[in-house]
C-alpha cells in the first residue's frame, strides 16, 4: 500500500512539472526577443551567425538571424542558392554550399520579409570535400534483424534448458 501511495505522489508531482513546461515556454521572463526589436518592429535582420564559420565545398551551413519574425531569405552569389529563413525572434537556415564554390572567405546575406535592409555574414568556403561521417550507430536495428535475434536468444535458451535437463536425470541402472 505504501508502494502504491509514493507512486501515485510521484506520478502527480510529474504531472504538474509536466503541465507547467508549456506556459513556461510560452511567457519567457524579460520582455522582447534578445537581438532585436520588439515584436513588430522592422528593424531588419541582427546578430548573424554561422556554424560552421570554415565549411567544404558540398557541405552544409547552418545560419541563424535574430530580427526577422515572418522568415526572411539568405543567399551568397554563387556559393549556395538563395534558401528560406525561418520565422520567430530567430530565425534558421541550413545551407549547402555548392560543390564547385569557390574556396576562400566569402560573404552571405540576410533580409527578412518585412523589412529592406540587409545584414551580412562572413564565412570561408575550404577546398575538397569534407568527410563524409555517415550514419554510424545512429539509428536502431531494423524489424528483420530484432526477430531474427529475438529468435536466436530463444533457440538458445532452448538448446540451455534441454541441456539442463537432460544432465540432471540419474542414470538407470546404477544405484
Amino acid at each position: 500500500m505504501r508502494v502504491l501511495r509514493a507512486l501515485t505522489v510521484a506520478a502527480a508531482a510529474c504531472a504538474a512539472i509536466g503541465l507547467s513546461a508549456p506556459f513556461a515556454a510560452a511567457n519567457p521572463a524579460g520582455g522582447p526577443p534578445a537581438g532585436g526589436p520588439p515584436s513588430g518592429g522592422n528593424g531588419g535582420p541582427s546578430n548573424v551567425t554561422v556554424n560552421p564559420y570554415s565549411v567544404h565545398q558540398g557541405s552544409s551551413m547552418q545560419v541563424s538571424a535574430a530580427g526577422c519574425h515572418h522568415g526572411g531569405t539568405v543567399w551568397s552569389q554563387g556559393n549556395f542558392p538563395q534558401t528560406n529563413l525561418s520565422a520567430g525572434s530567430i530565425g534558421f537556415a541550413t545551407v549547402r554550399i555548392f560543390n564547385h564554390a569557390s574556396p576562400g572567405n566569402h560573404t552571405l546575406s540576410v533580409k527578412c520579409h518585412d523589412s529592406s535592409l540587409v545584414a551580412t555574414h562572413r564565412f570561408t568556403i575550404l577546398p575538397g570535400n569534407g568527410a563524409q561521417g555517415g550514419i554510424g550507430g545512429s539509428f536502431g536495428p531494423s524489424a528483420t534483424e530484432t526477430a531474427l535475434g529475438a529468435g536466436l536468444v530463444g533457440a538458445a535458451a532452448l538448446g540451455a534448458g534441454a541441456h539442463v535437463i537432460r544432465r540432471r536425470r540419474p542414470v538407470r541402472g546404477r544405484a
